[in-house]
């Protein structure tokens, strides 16, 4: 995805002079003074009053004991590796079943997984499946189809509140903006940054070593977000190494407003 600038994944060591890890807005306007982001697309360029691209959330339902996960954990792999996209892998419980109990699911994941399907009108959840942005799903994270969709969801242009997080790494602000119909939340999303491997002793992929892609640990509401600007506490119980993804979420039909993450020191 060329020319998408990421939020705001940045780490506590950078910008703590007035109290505040540098916002998104800043820090896209600052590269690009300095001559260090690639040009965006022509469409975007042509609008001078528009804003700095937004990152991108990308949502992966996987499972361990899913025979076609393993190819589409690869090709996710491949996506959270561009610029400007939050990428997250939740494990889901439902295929246990088959033998092999999923080393990362929680029933929660499942939850959220099908908490999207009446916005995304589906008539039920199945894995592998990528959720962008809360607003469409790619089945089977097909590699084309996924690009396009992450290509088409970067240009949108919705003026997202801002996330802002404090220097300590104890709380986030959330900026003023218009709230969706039905109201929004603030969900604060642990997860282990970078490739996890685990081997398949039972099940459908007995003998295969699956591979992950920034495995979610937990899910947080941090409070409701009602377009006023907000101060929310953090988990504090977060391992060493996770990282924090802050999504500012409509309520009513699941779609993510913004998006940004807190990097491990």
């Amino acid at each position: 995805m060329r020319g998408v600038l990421s939020r705001a994944v940045i780490n506590l060591s950078t910008m703590r002079a007035r109290g505040w890890i540098i916002p998104a807005a800043a820090l896209t306007a600052a590269l690009v003074a300095a001559g260090s982001v690639a040009q965006p697309s022509s469409a975007r360029a042509s609008r001078p009053d528009a804003p700095p691209p937004e990152a991108i959330v990308v949502e992966l339902f996987t499972a361990q004991g899913c025979a076609g996960c393993p190819e589409a954990n690869a090709r996710f792999e491949s996506v959270a590796a561009e610029p400007g996209v939050i990428a997250l892998t939740y494990a889901v419980d439902y295929w246990d079943y088959l033998g092999w109990e999923d080393t990362f699911a929680r029933p929660e994941f499942a939850q959220r997984q099908r908490a999207y399907r009446r916005p995304l009108r589906l008539r039920d959840v199945s894995t592998p499946q990528v959720v962008i942005d809360g607003r469409r799903e790619v089945a089977g994270a097909q590699a084309p189809a996924l690009q396009s969709a992450i290509d088409e969801e970067a240009a949108r242009r919705d003026y997202p509140p801002e996330i802002e997080f404090r220097v300590g790494g104890d709380s986030v602000g959330v900026g003023s903006g218009r709230p969706p119909s039905g109201g929004a939340e603030v969900v604060a999303v642990t997860y282990t940054p970078g490739p996890q491997e685990v081997e398949i002793a039972r099940g459908d992929n007995r003998g295969r070593t699956v591979r992950h892609m920034n495995v979610v640990r937990s899910l947080q509401t941090l409070g409701e977000w009602t377009g006023r600007p907000g101060l929310y506490a953090l988990p504090d119980a977060r391992e060493p190494g996770q990282a924090v993804a802050v999504l500012v979420q409509a309520k009513a039909d699941r779609r993510i407003l913004n998006g940004a993450v807190l990097t491990p020191h």
